[in-house]
């Protein structure tokens, strides 16, 4: 190494030395402070460049007391309605020169509380969550809030007071796919519904009670079946429903995934799709459409929508214009679309 020669990354104290300028005015030019003229900014970047000068984010972070980092945890990247989700969040995240930090449960509580302690961990500024189907216990999140890292919670939602959050209005959509079906002639009509500790499963639980007693029908428990939203427990759904004394012609399921393995379940049984038996969903989900029986309507929940609007939600709280404790809930209105007519 030639005397003289500097033996780690070039700092602004080497700049300013070479340009017989103060730190503070190296500092000030690189961020494109308003008091450094055009001429200096230049001269400095120019120099900057050639020493191929990086900024120490790390202290940049810790003077201002920010990572510029979101966490994310998602249930499945695989599934469609995750993956608009995603992109909805990071659009908004970027164009606010924040980064992500991207975690998926596969639905599984244990490896949820690994991620959220990593991403506490890891120092991001907050973070935008889905819950998994099966968690039950929220003390990983509660970790978060005496951290004071602010949690915004879409989709799906744990049943907690107190917490931001971004929904699709289910109980509406659910009553718009069951008038629907009733619009169509069935008034035998099955629901697949998902895990009870899920929000979204009362909402549509809700709306099919609501519905039927909108047009003077009498409600019977035993129409509305629970499933793991797996293949098997979907077999097993639908395998109860039809084994029911009142013949079941049409059916709403949890999601479009729901509907593609019942599809499967009822060709099995030598059933025809929209003659013998009618299948509704939610998510309206791209992949549906390329099935050869794809669900006859399906209720659009928006979920680039939704991850723009939590990514907006937390940084309003980052940025100081919505305080954290003040919880806001934000329910979009659903759309049922309508794909067999």
């Amino acid at each position: 190494m030639r005397k003289g020669a500097s033996s780690g990354q070039p700092t602004i104290k080497e700049i300013a030395k070479r340009l017989n300028i103060s730190v503070s005015t190296v500092s000030r030019a690189l961020n494109d402070h308003y008091s450094i003229g055009l001429k200096t900014k230049a001269r400095v970047k120019q120099l900057a460049e050639e020493m191929n000068y990086e900024r120490n984010e790390t202290a940049i972070f810790f003077q201002q007391g920010k990572t510029f980092t979101i966490g994310i945890l998602l249930p499945e990247l695989s599934e469609a309605f995750f993956s608009s989700a995603i992109s909805g969040i990071e659009d908004t995240a970027y164009s606010n020169n924040y980064t992500v930090l991207l975690g998926q449960s596969h639905d599984d509580e244990a490896r949820e509380k690994q991620i959220i302690q990593s991403m506490k961990q890891h120092r991001v500024d907050g973070c935008i969550v889905s819950i998994g189907k099966n968690t039950r216990n929220y003390e990983h999140f509660e970790m978060l809030r005496q951290a004071r890292i602010p949690v915004v919670f879409f989709d799906r939602i744990p049943d907690l007071p107190d917490i931001h959050s971004v929904s699709c209005n289910l109980e509406s959509g659910t009553i718009q796919a069951v008038d629907f079906l009733l619009k169509k002639g069935h008034r035998v009509i099955g629901m697949i519904n998902g895990p009870e500790q899920l929000v979204a499963s009362k909402e549509r639980a809700s709306g099919y009670i609501k519905a039927l007693r909108k047009h003077r029908l009498k409600f019977d428990p035993e129409m509305i079946v629970r499933a793991d939203l797996t293949a098997a427990g979907t077999a097993e759904a639908m395998k109860q429903l039809l084994s029911l004394k009142r013949k079941v012609t049409a059916v709403v399921t949890f999601n479009d995934y729901v509907a593609m393995d019942a599809v499967q379940y009822a060709l099995k049984q030598k059933l025809t799709i929209n003659k013998d038996i009618t299948f509704v969903s939610y998510a309206n989900t791209p992949v549906s459409s390329y099935t050869a029986f794809p669900p006859a309507a399906s209720v659009e929940q928006f979920p680039y929508e939704q991850g723009q609007a939590a990514t907006n939600i937390l940084l309003s709280i980052l940025n100081g214009e919505h305080a954290l404790n003040d919880y806001k809930s934000m329910i979009m209105e659903s759309q049922l679309v309508i794909h067999n007519r």
